[in-house]
């Protein structure tokens, strides 16, 4: 069975960090192992408190899983701190951790800060050379290029300087646009590839992101292109959010087995 690694911070309400990441290997057919880089406190109406472990103890994770389980594919959410970035880029490099797919968790919906600045410098310079692919959505991908984004080519501008920083490839998502289908726009240093989907009209989105980039970790995982994984990786958040769960009170969460699930 293909394996795949997460490395991120855990949601206590299952919606979305190592808990989606999960949920979504499983519902591909992909052994999902982790390493937890922060725990919060946290529901579908937001985040009451955040505590990074040690970068220490995230490397013993990741040595731990990795020392042990051929890994196919890596996606890296939460990070937290600079220290654990760093941790994170050594472990990369030492043991060899294929196919990163890196989703730059900034900040939360509500506006926590989830990195702080000197993490969101080392991702920059050290995290990213070091991604097969990146997925920002794009509030996420303002902050990573400098490039306010406002049309379909301050888009594409923005994947390239984000490409520029050293990542293979990168997928500006689109659901925080305005617009209908929605476009992730995949950009892979050569050629740009557009990927729509209808906007449903639901606030029960909570966790997109992570299950997005855990998706698509599932398919290089599963041994599919680049573009391939893209793509089924949108089909999958798609019919996620269409069946959304209306749990609490707030974003409620996807259905991350809406494919198989018999109610």
């Amino acid at each position: 069975m293909p394996t795949a690694l997460t490395i991120a911070g855990s949601d206590s309400s299952g919606g979305a960090g190592i808990q989606a990441d999960l949920k979504t290997f499983a519902a591909f057919g992909v052994y999902g192992t982790s390493a937890v880089t922060a725990v919060t406190a946290q529901n579908t109406i937001g985040i009451t408190s955040a505590m990074a472990l040690s970068a220490d103890m995230v490397t013993a994770q990741i040595e731990a899983v990795a020392g042990d389980i051929s890994i196919d594919a890596t996606k890296i959410g939460m990070l937290a701190t600079a220290a654990i970035v760093e941790a994170v880029v050594a472990a990369i490099e030492e043991l060899e951790l294929p196919l990163v797919v890196l989703d730059p968790v900034l900040a939360s919906t509500s506006g926590v800060r989830l990195l702080d600045d000197d993490g969101v410098e080392g991702l920059r310079v050290e995290l990213l050379p070091r991604a097969f692919v990146v997925t920002p959505n794009l509030p996420e991908a303002e902050v990573l290029s400098g490039k306010r984004i406002a049309s379909p080519d301050d888009a594409r501008e923005a994947a390239r300087r984000i490409h520029d920083m050293g990542a293979r490839s990168v997928i500006v998502t689109g659901g925080h646009g305005a617009g209908d289908p929605i476009v992730d726009l995949l950009f892979d240093g050569h050629t740009f590839h557009e990927v729509r989907t209808a906007r449903i009209d639901t606030k029960n989105t909570h966790g997109t992101g992570c299950t997005f980039a855990s998706a698509v970790a599932a398919g290089l995982a599963l041994g599919h292109p680049l573009p391939e994984a893209a793509e089924a990786a949108q089909r999958y958040v798609a019919g996620a959010i269409r069946h959304a769960l209306a749990v609490g009170h707030g974003h409620g969460v996807l259905d991350h087995f809406w494919q198989t699930r018999r109610l």
